[in-house]
């Protein structure tokens, strides 16, 4: 009973790990073709879609702290062949981790690298 409560008010003195959070107007996200070595760009809106080699890309959201909009981004993508129904990968992308949650594909690899602001439109 002792050690439940000694537990229990240490978890409310810890701070709180939640941080603030703000929506974007878009991302841009990189996309690596691994065969040859070239990188790409993707400037995609909320609820936009662009092509990478035989990929679909589409964002549903992208994400910022509040405090420090060039900071982290977070954008929930999904990622399908062309012509496939099934996605090949649908998730939170971080800017800042990006290997935490990432397409599994041969040739591509594809991670976010900032949301669009309003303030920077």
């Amino acid at each position: 009973m002792i050690r439940t409560a000694a537990v229990f008010s240490l978890l409310l003195a810890l701070p709180s790990v939640a941080e603030e959070v703000s929506p974007g107007t878009g991302a841009v996200l990189r996309g690596l073709d691994k065969v040859n070595g070239e990188t790409t760009d993707m400037e995609i809106p909320n609820g936009g879609e662009a092509v990478l080699g035989d990929l679909r890309v589409s964002l549903g959201e992208c994400r910022y702290p509040v405090g420090n909009p060039s900071g982290d981004a977070y954008a929930f993508v999904t990622i399908q062949g062309i012509g496939k129904d099934a996605p090949m990968f649908r998730g939170w992308m971080m800017a800042s981790a990006p290997a935490l949650n990432a397409l599994d594909h041969a040739r591509y690899d594809v991670w976010p690298l900032r949301c669009n602001t309003p303030a920077a439109e």
